[in-house]
């Protein structure tokens, strides 16, 4: 299933994406896709939910975060082995985690907003995982398949001055306001294929930035929800961002960070497309 959120910002209501241009409005039913629908088994009883129910047209509305406010947005760095390089790090035996803030999530197609004193502003096109169940000390990549409730597109919009130049920890330059675009949909995981091997790509006012694949992932989708889950409790709806390729400002020049006016274009196989303008 296509899962998506439609409303003004604060009103979202879920529905489901039954073909490219129509939608089920499941509110009736589930006030939103967050923790409590995740926990108490949503996705299985949501296609039940849209029978019968009206086809709603797609066209002119505005399409949230595909997930509510996730409890956490947990992050893996240096997951593709060129973009290490051009960042100029090595390629880490383990995943490299970091966080940004839950309220750093807004739409796929909403304005990316540049956060005050900003002077190196970047995107990061990522695949994003969903998290569907309460998981910790998984054990085996089966355990962490089950905990999947499905994949999202999202881009990891940080700020590197605020990350690499000011002290303590990367989060300041990745929890600004608008940070985390997400979706246009959540696909569930029986409908996503191949995860490792989904192509992702990103353009800036129309040029190639970056285009890899999934499947050049240092530590794949399931070994990194395995190695958090030793950490951490993860939460269901928590959203976890795997990781970018090569392409990214901070390893072509200055001249190629964001600036006001720029169109990011960013995309991933079956995900879907963001397209969003920054202010």
């Amino acid at each position: 299933m296509r899962l998506v959120r439609v409303g003004e910002p604060g009103d979202e209501k879920p529905g489901v994406l039954v073909d490219e241009g129509h939608y089920v409005d499941v509110s009736a039913r589930f006030p939103d896709y967050d923790l409590n629908f995740f926990a108490t088994g949503g996705l299985s009883e949501l296609r039940d939910a849209i029978d019968g129910r009206a086809r709603l047209s797609i066209e002119g509305v505005r399409l949230g975060s595909p997930i509510a406010r996730p409890h956490q947005i947990l992050c893996v760095g240096l997951n593709y082995a060129e973009h290490a390089k051009e960042s100029g790090a090595d390629v880490a035996t383990e995943p490299v985690i970091f966080t940004k803030a839950p309220n750093s999530i807004s739409g796929p197609y909403d304005p990316v907003i540049t956060p005050r004193g900003s002077t190196k502003l970047d995107y990061e096109v990522e695949l994003g995982v969903v998290i569907g169940a309460r998981s910790a000390y998984l054990h085996d990549n089966s355990d962490s398949a089950a905990a999947i409730a499905g994949f999202v597109l999202v881009n990891d919009v940080s700020e590197r001055a605020f990350q690499l130049e000011r002290e303590g920890q990367w989060i300041k330059g990745k929890s600004c306001q608008t940070f985390n675009p997400c979706g246009p949909v959540l696909v569930t995981t029986d409908e996503v294929g191949d995860w490792q091997d989904l192509e992702l790509w990103l353009t800036v006012n129309g040029e190639k930035r970056q285009s890899a694949s999934t499947s050049s992932m240092v530590h794949d989708v399931l070994t990194i929800v395995r190695y958090l889950s030793q950490f951490m409790v993860l939460e269901p709806g928590d959203l976890i961002n795997t990781g970018t390729p090569a392409g990214v400002a901070l390893g072509r020049g200055d001249d190629n960070y964001l600036k006001r006016g720029d169109v990011m274009e960013l995309g991933i196989t079956g995900l879907g497309t963001q397209r969003t303008t920054v202010i």
